[in-house]
């Protein structure tokens, strides 16, 4: 498939544990492949929220352990962290869960839009670098691919720990005909991730952004 934007990450095959190796064999029957699958999957479920680069997946899972009537679509390119999210479904029973293990870019240029209900992207890469911003997931082009895909007054909740990345963010979303600034939150966070929280022990604040999807 021939792409029209660059990769927002670097694709290394990391370490994989021997666990989250065994696990990777269950990962064809909880990925999903488009957002018709999507659709079908959350007509079973009150709301379907999409979290974006889910790390080790430990926002993931709690959410989803303690909303068991929301469908969480999780995305992540990183084998280690796919591997790390099905152990968690497999030891706790997860059925609200399913994965996109791809670009998500890729799952959202799809026609069949209007899904989620809210969209969380939680530490997302800052390409620290100036040559290297171009590669940063957030942009214009990626504001359009959340707008079609989510529903009307969906909720977009960003957070960042690089500054210089916070300023292109919040220039993007105040300057953007997709988005408005929201005090309402589909599902507030109880804890901080793990990187965020290496963020923090680096001296770095935490940015975050909470927005509503326009008509």
């Amino acid at each position: 498939m021939r792409l029209d934007f660059l990769p927002s990450f670097v694709k290394r095959k990391g370490r994989i544990t021997k666990n989250q190796e065994e696990n990777l064999r269950f990962l064809s029957d909880l990925s999903i492949k488009n957002l018709k699958q999507i659709r079908e999957e959350a007509s079973n479920f009150s709301y379907c929220c999409l979290e974006i680069g889910f790390g080790n997946a430990e926002h993931l899972k709690f959410q989803a352990l303690n909303n068991s009537d929301i469908l969480f679509i999780g995305s992540e390119v990183y084998m280690s962290g796919i591997g790390t999210l099905i152990g968690a479904i497999k030891k706790h029973n997860i059925d609200n869960i399913r994965i996109f293990p791809d670009d998500i870019r890729i799952l959202l240029d799809d026609e069949d839009g209007s899904i989620f209900d809210a969209v969380k992207i939680l530490c997302p890469d800052p390409w620290p670098k100036e040559r290297h911003h171009k590669r940063r997931l957030i942009n214009n082009y990626f504001l359009r691919l959340l707008h079609k895909s989510m529903k009307d007054k969906g909720n977009l909740y960003i957070s960042t720990d690089w500054e210089n990345y916070a300023e292109s963010i919040r220039k993007l979303l105040n300057d953007s005909s997709y988005f408005v600034r929201s005090k309402k939150f589909f599902l507030k966070k109880e804890h901080f991730t793990k990187f965020e929280q290496r963020g923090l022990d680096e001296g770095r604040n935490i940015f975050e952004f909470n927005y509503q999807r326009k008509d």
